[in-house]
């Protein structure tokens, strides 16, 4: 493996479509980041009650048409959580919703235009130390869990086979358990993946000096969420009362990452518990970090870089299997092809069978 560097040392990218494609936007000048926004037609306002954005605000014989020519379908993963006074407790699904707008204006130019469902959780899991603030609904993790997997087989039932959940939140252990359990349930074909959109450009929430780059590290509510909704969706900022705040850790720092980990320690920062005070008693102010530094100039680079890799994940996906094909049944699923055959079809074509018809397969099934 091959490495491409950068000034700083802390930032190297792998030598292949994905860290070639980074190391562009790193060296970008600031007027080649806003023209490649622009292409994006970022900012634009929320797009969830605009017609024709989401399958469910689009005529199905439009849907249908959108599919044929590309049936990736992006599931954004938000949530209801305090994020300071100065914010919106919606941050993080505006802020995962507006990016794939993006990428559904941009695809669309392409002619190969990606599909869009609405959130199914506007409200989300937790990690345990959010418990008791204000502002923030949690939701029990098997409620969480259940509510994607049978979101995920009502989409492949309407030819949905390739569906990637963008997530913006605390609660990546489950949506990874809804997709390894929506597998060992309906050994269906198709490409599942779920991607914590930050951490997957997460060199541009590395302090380096730079002034276009965040100044402090990505935690919470701080400088890099505020930056980023003040690009996004300003309006639903108030930076007049934005306070900052710090937490209170117990042991020596060094074994558990920030959000995005950028230290590469040996814990993510989900791993473990009672080495620091929960929110309600070390933070009240629902902020980890200094948003009192966020500038909309300082997200536009992280935006621009999950924009394009969005791209390239729907554009690789299509190259090897294009819209209306899934991966071998053979070598995915321990079902036989001639069994699945029927349920592969287009929905309400000939010979045609719904998901919800299909044999038990395995132990794992939940009947």
């Amino acid at each position: 493996m091959t490495w491409l560097t950068t000034d700083y040392p802390e930032i190297i990218f792998e030598d292949n479509t994905v860290g070639r494609l980074k190391k562009e936007i790193w060296d970008a000048s600031d007027e080649q980041i806003d023209a490649l926004l622009a292409e994006y037609e970022i900012p634009s306002p929320s797009e969830l009650g605009k017609a024709g954005c989401y399958i469910q605000n689009t005529p199905r014989v439009h849907c249908i048409e959108k599919r044929r020519k590309n049936d990736i379908l992006f599931l954004p993963i938000g949530c209801t959580e305090n994020h300071g006074r100065h914010a919106n407790s919606g941050l993080d699904t505006f802020m995962v919703t507006q990016i794939l707008e993006g990428v559904r204006r941009f695809t669309a130019k392409q002619g190969r235009e990606c599909n869009l469902a609405f959130t199914p959780l506007n409200y989300g899991g937790h990690p345990y130390h959010h418990m008791g603030m204000p502002g923030t609904v949690i939701i029990p993790k098997e409620v969480v869990e259940e509510m994607l997997i049978y979101t995920m087989l009502g989409l492949w039932n309407d030819g949905y086979r390739k569906i990637i959940m963008i997530n913006n939140h605390g609660h990546l252990w489950m949506l990874e358990s809804a997709i390894q359990e929506f597998m060992k349930r309906f050994q269906l074909p198709g490409i599942f993946q779920v991607l914590d959109w930050h951490r997957a450009v997460r060199e541009f929430f590395t302090p380096v000096g730079r002034t276009d780059i965040v100044e402090t590290n990505f935690i919470h509510a701080d400088e890099s969420e505020t930056s980023v909704a003040q690009l996004l969706f300003p309006e639903m900022v108030d930076m007049n009362v934005v306070e900052d705040a710090e937490g209170e850790q117990f042991l020596p720092d060094g074994h558990f990452d920030k959000s995005v980990e950028p230290f590469r320690r040996p814990h993510r920062w989900s791993e473990g518990e009672g080495h620091f005070a929960i929110e309600r008693h070390a933070t009240p102010e629902g902020v980890v970090g200094t948003p009192s530094l966020a500038t909309p100039e300082k997200a536009k680079r992280p935006i621009a870089a999950i924009l394009k890799y969005l791209t390239l994940v729907n554009d690789q996906i299509l190259e090897v299997f294009p819209a209306g094909t899934v991966p071998p049944v053979e070598k995915v699923t321990l079902r036989p092809a001639e069994e699945l055959e029927p349920f592969l079809k287009e929905p309400f074509s000939e010979g045609w069978k719904s998901v919800y018809e299909l044999p038990h397969c395995g132990p794992f099934h939940k009947g």
